[in-house]
Parts: structure tokens; C-alpha cells; sequence
């Protein structure tokens, strides 16, 4: 059985690859494929 904060941080995860999905579509409207570059510049810096 799992804890409750095990749990909580497993549902936070999820939050935050759902915020992480919603800004890179967001990048892309503004910047279309350049922000697929962008990203992986500053990644890699």
C-alpha cells in the first residue's frame, strides 16, 4: 500500500507534466518550430 505522500508527490508529477505539456504547446503557437530550437539550446547550455 502506498502512503499518502507518495501519493501526493506522484499526483504532483503529474501536475507538473500537464503544466509542462500546456507552456510547450504555448511556445510553439509563438514560436513554431523555433521553439522546439529554443528549447533544446537552453537545455544544452
Amino acid at each position: 500500500m502506498y502512503r499518502t505522500n507518495e501519493i501526493k508527490l506522484a499526483e504532483r508529477i503529474i501536475q507538473l507534466d500537464k503544466l509542462r505539456d500546456e507552456l510547450y504547446e504555448e511556445l510553439l503557437k509563438k514560436l513554431g518550430t523555433k521553439g522546439y530550437e529554443l528549447l533544446r539550446a537552453l537545455q544544452n547550455h
